[in-house]
């Protein structure tokens, strides 16, 4: 208690300790929950009212949850910085997996000052209605915050190519943006490092949605040439016509129309980096043999000129299609197949890695927030275990499409799997009940068993943290204890990156 409080006479000491009291009793009755934690940032105390709390936090009850350090166990909490700083963070908008709060944090002091422990209250756990005036206000704000933060990156940005004279295209993803624990995305992430340190071209292979574009950004940084520039060319978004002059360039004045200054191609901008061919498998034949010179030689002509010009860039390709059936129907040379195809590297469609769905999930919500600067819907495990058992034909485009749908269409906060039914049904996929790991090919029998255990074990491995994950609605702690494991185990099974 502070000087002036001790120097009270007894009479209104006692008054002033039974104002504490009932101020405390009264919080605790007319909040919506509150809990205290000891200066080790502890959870000691949990009222009635925080009770309904806690399933969405992954517990059953109050004991259970009590004796853990607060940051563990509610997702977001401040009360952290209220105990190292010993001032109260009155008012504040708290949203995890249980929801979002109106709350105030108190610290508790000694009488000589020091923090010995904090209160957490829940004002109220339904402020989009008591206090949508205000939420409104703060979300405009918020969003005009977070669009002056993207121009002035972006003037930063313009500002360094604009002192440093290069003005080069820049890969944006590295390999931790390649999402994925489970050994199928590893495996592809291990070879795709290897191919990093080679100069010899690579070409990646997968469904369309896999995030091939995504790797050869990730291969680009991580290789010699990072600090070069990152080209792309999509190959089925250009006309045939035009393929040639975005491949080698034109000189000046080469037709009726042309810049007078000429424009140099795709092969020339990416001079000392790296060019990624998108849809290589749509090339055209007429263009095939000119790019397979251009590869065999390092030197390019452009449109209109005689002159030969050198180029060094790193080839990276991609396709959707099947390239050894192209050959074979003579639809792609062979000659120029086995140029590009030094380096393949498969990248497996999403139903073959369905443990990483709830960490896709989370990456994706969190950017499209980002993007339309509202907090994202709040997926419950009915939902989330839907979608972990969906084929996903369109792979992780098509779950972005059926998240950002999700988003724009529910009237709630929180979506269930019979919203997820009704979205998918919209776009013409008929829901798959529960997350199952996909039917062996037909034909093979017993063969689809016989490989390495190691591999088999992983992936079932990979389903089960998938299952508990979507059961506890993404809470980490709740799944590493339903699934019998530590919750590092479990941080380093989900762990994207290594």
């Amino acid at each position: 208690m502070p000087a002036t409080e001790s120097a009270l006479p007894p009479d209104a000491s006692s008054m002033l300790a039974l104002a504490a009291r009932s101020m405390f009793h009264l919080f605790s009755s007319m909040s919506q929950g509150m809990f205290l934690v000891d200066k080790a940032g502890t959870i000691v105390w949990v009222n009635e009212g925080y009770r309904r709390f806690l399933p969405a936090l992954g517990f059953s009850s109050i004991d259970e949850f009590q004796g853990h350090p607060v940051e563990e166990v509610i997702p977001n909490t401040q009360m952290r910085r209220v105990l190292e700083t010993g001032e109260p963070i009155l008012v504040d908008l708290l949203t995890n997996k249980a929801g979002t709060f109106v709350v105030s944090r108190i610290p508790l002091r000694e009488e000589d000052g020091r923090t010995i422990g904090a209160i957490g209250i829940v004002l109220f756990d339904q402020p989009e209605t008591t206090l949508k005036p205000l939420i409104e206000k703060f979300a405009l704000l918020q969003r005009d915050l977070d669009d002056a933060r993207r121009e002035l990156a972006s003037q930063r940005s313009r500002a360094l190519l604009h002192a440093d004279g290069s003005g080069q295209r820049r890969a944006k993803y590295t390999f931790a943006s390649f999402i994925g624990a489970s050994p199928a995305a590893l495996e592809v992430k291990r070879h795709a490092r290897r191919a990093a340190q080679s100069s010899s071209p690579v070409l990646l292979l997968g469904e369309t949605g896999t995030g091939k574009e995504l790797l050869a950004h990730a291969i680009h940084l991580a290789s010699a040439r990072a600090r070069g520039p990152f080209v792309s060319l999509n190959i089925a978004a250009v006309p045939d016509t035009l393929l040639e002059a975005e491949f080698f360039g034109v000189s000046p004045g080469a037709f009726t129309g042309a810049d007078r200054r000429g424009r140099d191609g795709k092969f020339k901008l990416a001079d000392g980096g790296t060019l990624f061919l998108d849809e290589i498998g749509d090339m055209p034949a007429a263009l095939q043999a000119k790019l397979l010179r251009a590869l065999q030689e390092g030197e390019i002509e452009p449109l209109g000129s005689n002159r030969l010009v050198p180029f060094d860039a790193r080839v990276i390709a991609a396709t959707s299609r099947d390239l050894p059936a192209l050959v074979r129907q003579g639809r792609f040379r062979e000659d120029l197949y086995y140029r590009l195809n030094v380096l393949p590297l498969k990248l497996p469609p999403l139903r073959e890695r369905r443990g990483d769905i709830p960490a896709l999930v989370e990456a994706l919500s969190e950017d499209l927030a980002h993007r339309s600067g509202e907090a994202p819907p709040e997926l419950m495990p009915d939902a989330l275990a839907l979608l972990a058992g969906q084929y996903w034909r369109g792979n992780i485009r098509e779950l972005r499409n059926v998240l950002e749908q999700l988003a724009m269409r529910s009237d709630s906060q929180r979506v269930d799997a019979a919203e997820v039914r009704r979205v998918l049904a919209e776009t013409g996929v008929e829901a798959i009940a529960a997350a199952a790991p996909p039917p062996a090919p037909e034909g093979q029998g017993h063969a689809a068993l016989l490989r390495p255990l190691a591999t088999q074990v992983a992936e079932l491995e990979g389903l089960a943290i998938a299952a508990a994950m979507a059961e506890t609605g993404g809470n980490k702690l709740a799944a590493a204890r339903l699934l019998g494991i530590s919750r590092a185990t479990l941080y380093g099974r989900l762990q994207s990156d290594t």
